[in-house]
């Protein structure tokens, strides 16, 4: 059974994504099923470190943001939102081009807090980042959420 809350149309999800840090990094929700949301990012210029590898940083950007996405999804539309409390990251192997996909599970969706872990794989499917997002849930004001 789906524990999300929210309309998971991908077009819809990923416009949420405007105007925001995902657009310049190239971060695309590729998946939305059941009980995760799946993630790309592409491993170029863009996202870097100055030696050519994949940027920490950009590893984060991506497991924050398919953790938040996915933890706004367990919110009740017009009621509550999801805001990251703590993200921490391991990063386990190096990157030089190509794109990596990040997928985002619960560990724990109550109703206060939440905690997401976002694992990060390559093309050959290697883990090379693994994160631990947690959120806050709190009530929704007139401008804030998707």
């Amino acid at each position: 059974m789906p524990m999300w809350k929210q309309d998971t149309d991908l077009d819809r999800v990923n416009a949420w994504n405007a105007n925001t840090l995902a657009v310049p990094l190239g971060i695309r929700i590729t998946s939305d099923l059941d009980d995760f949301v799946q993630g790309t990012l592409p491993v170029d210029a863009r996202t870097h470190q100055p030696f050519g590898l994949l940027h920490g940083g950009a590893s984060v950007a991506l497991a924050e943001t398919l953790g938040s996405l996915a933890a706004n999804l367990c919110c009740t539309p017009g009621r509550e939102v999801a805001v990251g409390l703590e993200i921490n990251a391991n990063h386990l192997r190096a990157v030089r081009d190509g794109t990596v996909t990040g997928t985002a599970r619960p560990l724990h969706v109550g109703r206060s807090t939440q905690v997401w872990e976002i694992r990060i794989v390559d093309a050959p499917g290697r883990l090379v980042c693994v994160s631990r997002l947690t959120c806050a849930i709190v009530p929704q004001t007139p401008a804030a959420g998707p």
